[in-house]
């Protein structure tokens, strides 16, 4: 039987030769509204053999400049080609050839208590990068960070600190079930992953489009809450509330209107914001999608078609 050190060892060997260090310097305003460069440090890992890097959208927005360390030592300047704020993921370009690809899940079919291994190369010091281990402690979990809400992540409590975010997570066997994403200040250990197989649709897009193509219903909403049901005599307790429609898109030409209260899609009960979020994101641009709202005291259908969603618009701003 292989013992726990050799199996962990021999997972770690097959993986570090595609994980890399990316340091950036971005351009900040002190108190004083001085301009100054800041340098930062991140981690990626190689997607395909000819310099594309995945890693995550944080760790490279806003940078000015961007340097890539390889597993041999090589330096090479990077180029953004694409940012995902809403999955906080990135792809960077060098150029090189011939880089090692590590194996990648081809499902996401992970067990909670399965063990995982988050690697990274926090500061791209001598000895290469750090490896830290543990389980999957839960799956499909959601958070919402500063800017976005994340969901479907992998919650394990192998150590991610923060210069580790964009290096991988890997399984006993070497393989890449994760891009370690994001950790709760003064958690006791919990970190999260995005699931491989929807990190790498998300860098398809962005090495071919530079965006991500995603449906969206062009409103801003807020959620129903007890405050706004006693206040303006609400005929319900869940949905969310239209408090803004984009003048000449879709949802506008369907008969949108604000103060409409949104509670189903397609036969998809909307209690929250989290729920329009997942129902939106299982169809496709250009997809009809039928609306039932409460306006006034009464209910409507609408039809509307879910157009693209801009790239620039804001996480959380709509129901993308």
């Amino acid at each position: 039987m292989i013992g726990f050190d050799e199996m962990v060892t021999s997972a770690v060997e097959k993986v570090i030769p595609s994980v890399v260090n990316i340091s950036e310097v971005r351009l900040m305003k002190d108190a004083y509204l001085r301009v100054h460069p800041v340098p930062g440090v991140g981690s990626g890992f190689v997607i395909s053999e000819d310099g594309f890097i995945l890693t995550n959208a944080h760790v490279v927005f806003g940078s000015q400049e961007i340097k890539v360390t390889l597993e041999n030592g090589s330096i090479l300047p990077g180029e953004i080609r694409g940012i995902d704020t809403l999955m906080d993921l990135a792809v960077i370009k060098i150029n090189a050839t011939g880089l090692p690809v590590p194996e990648m899940a081809k499902d996401n079919d992970m067990r909670i208590g399965q063990m995982a291994i988050a690697i990274g190369s926090p500061l791209g010091l001598v000895g290469g990068p750090t490896v830290t281990a543990g389980v999957i402690s839960a799956l499909n979990r959601s958070i919402q960070t500063e800017v976005t809400f994340m969901e479907g992540l992998i919650q394990t409590d192998a150590a991610i600190n923060p210069g580790n975010s964009g290096g991988p997570l890997i399984s006993s066997q070497g393989i890449v079930i994760g891009i370690n994403s994001a950790i709760i200040p003064f958690a006791q250990g919990i970190g999260f992953a995005i699931p491989i197989q929807p990190a790498m649709w998300i860098a398809r897009q962005l090495r071919e489009h530079g965006e991500v193509i995603r449906p969206w219903i062009a409103i801003n909403v807020v959620e129903v809450n007890p405050k706004l049901v006693a206040y303006y005599n609400l005929p319900t307790e869940k949905g969310v509330v239209i408090t803004n429609v984009i003048p000449g898109r879709e949802a506008e030409k369907s008969g949108v209107r604000i103060g409409d209260i949104l509670v189903r899609i397609d036969g998809s009960e909307i209690n929250n914001v989290k729920d329009l979020i997942k129902v939106i994101n299982k169809h496709d641009v250009g997809d009809i999608v039928t609306m039932e709202l409460f306006r006034g005291q009464g209910k409507i259908s609408l039809k509307t078609l879910l157009e693209k969603a801009p790239s620039a618009w804001p996480p959380g701003a709509s129901g993308v």
